[in-house]
């Protein structure tokens, strides 16, 4: 991008470790650009503190700073940079392993515009390089932490600090406890935080998870992942006082059961939109469960991927609590059968649109064929990736009734050249991606079916078809130009 003052805006990703680009190079664009004002740098061994300190001293008017595994820049060049460039808006540091806690210090005295800050994996960064900049950077927005060194000092001191803070990402911070969670979310000045994500966080436990909904008033998004000592009790406290949720995400929170994720839901039933929950090993039904189930009408979508136990009594359960839901994606669910989806389904009182159902395995033309009954004109997205039981008849099933579809996968099922032939006979004016890939009964027989297919798409995936020749697939690509082909 170039403006006054030569370029506005300079992105390097990527440097040769012999012939890339070094200090002396972004000396020039110091002398020659003061109107720099975006700076990213990703793998650049090559670059140290000079160069960045002539980009700082040259080019002052500089808002955007982003460093990315430059292991030769260290506090001395971050430091010119929050000496000369008062008017910085946005730093990223991430695996710059010189940077340490005395340039943070310099930018939290300096840089008083700061809107948004991210830190990952710098070993030698702690509470006296983040306090300094949560505590004084008053118009702080997105703040990130990731692999640093802070404590509960510093989360407290966000807890307080922090006012006009709406987005925090908190990751493997080791050395916080119970209480920095605790203090930060009692402190009352989180009230704007709308999106909060926790990840591989040992001190987030239940009673601090509640204080944090109490602290957070207009959370909308939560995310959860790895959290490995949130129970029932703590999420099923946090959805009571945390009304605003609008979407939920849980992946490997292992001590969260299914009675728990039912009883959080019910709590939520006003607002939420979007629930995830991914390789959570709790979520599962060892036996009967009896359990008064409420509705959550807001539910739109249900995205449930790759938990080992949830079977079919799971869904039983999900159907009840989501009646309004039209995206469904159970990705990875080896364990589900067609009763348990058709106990799900049958309970959804509005349109599906979308149903992903990749890699359940248990998954047959039954099943299908109850799919397009209910939801055949409103569908517009079907994923059944890897299952292997489906047959041509599936196909047919589709071609009949499901007219608004704009995506279908269906790699890797058991896909003849008739079944493409159902669906080159049906009306299909809406499909525009169409996958294949891995379905190795299909043979040069198809061709024409797929060429027919082929004209009205925008995307088709015929990867691992062993069955078509490279001669025919060259036909196709020379055919379906228009149409963006992975062979």
């Amino acid at each position: 991008m170039v403006g006054r003052g030569g370029l506005g805006k300079l992105k390097i990703r990527g440097s040769h470790p012999l012939r890339g680009v070094t200090d002396m190079g972004l000396s020039a664009i110091g002398l020659g650009c003061p109107g720099l004002r975006i700076l990213t740098l990703w793998d650049c061994p090559l670059v140290g503190d000079n160069g960045l300190s002539s980009i700082a001293k040259g080019c002052r008017l500089l808002e955007k700073l982003d460093l990315h595994n430059c292991p030769m820049i260290g506090d001395k060049g971050l430091e010119a940079v929050a000496t000369n460039c008062p008017g910085l808006l946005t730093l990223n540091v991430e695996s710059c392993p010189q940077i340490g806690n005395k340039s943070l210090k310099a930018i939290g005295q300096h840089c008083s515009n700061l809107e948004s800050f991210s830190i990952s994996n710098c070993a030698f960064v702690g509470d006296k390089g983040i306090m300094p900049i949560v505590s004084t950077s008053t118009k702080l927005i997105k703040v990130k932490l990731q692999a640093v060194k802070v404590t509960d000092n510093t989360l407290s001191a966000m807890g307080h600090y922090c006012k006009s803070l709406t987005d925090l990402m908190l990751v493997s911070l080791q050395n916080v406890t119970e209480k920095g969670f605790y203090s930060m979310g009692n402190a009352l000045g989180l009230q704007k935080l709308k999106c909060l994500s926790v990840t591989s966080c040992r001190g987030l436990m239940d009673a601090s998870l509640v204080a944090l909904g109490q602290g957070c008033p207009i959370l909308k998004q939560v995310c959860l992942r790895k959290c490995e000592f949130v129970c029932d009790k703590g999420l099923k406290a946090f959805t009571e006082v945390a009304k605003s949720i609008e979407n939920l995400q849980l992946e490997e929170c292992n001590m969260i059961s299914t009675v728990g994720l039912i009883e959080a839901l019910g709590n939520c039933c006003g607002k939420l939109k979007i629930l995830t929950v991914e390789r959570c090993c709790g979520v599962r039904v060892c036996g009967p469960v009896t359990m008064a189930v409420r509705a959550c009408e807001s539910l739109k979508s249900v995205n449930v991927r790759y938990c080992p136990g949830f079977g079919n009594g799971c869904l039983a359960l999900l159907g009840s609590v989501c009646p309004q839901v039209q995206s469904i994606d159970l990705s990875g669910l080896d364990g589900i059968t067609d009763d348990g989806l058709f106990k799900l389904l049958g309970n959804c009182k509005t349109s599906l649109v979308k149903l992903n159902l990749s890699g359940c395995i248990e998954v047959t033309d039954r099943a299908v064929f109850v799919i397009q009954k209910l939801f055949g004109k409103s569908l517009q997205s079907l994923n059944f990736d890897g299952c292997q039981k489906l047959t041509d008849q599936s196909l047919r099933f589709i071609a009949e009734c499901c007219s608004s579809l704009q995506e279908l996968d269906v790699s890797r099922c058991g896909i003849t050249d008739d079944g493409l032939l159902f669906l080159a006979s049906g009306s299909h004016d809406c499909l525009e991606i169409l996958s294949l890939s891995g379905c190795v009964q299909i043979t040069d027989k198809a061709l024409p079916y797929i060429g027919k297919i082929g004209e009205r798409l925008l995307g088709l995936n015929l990867q691992r078809c062993t069955g078509i020749s490279s001669r025919a697939l060259d036909l196709l690509t020379a055919h379906l130009w228009r149409c963006d082909l992975l062979v």
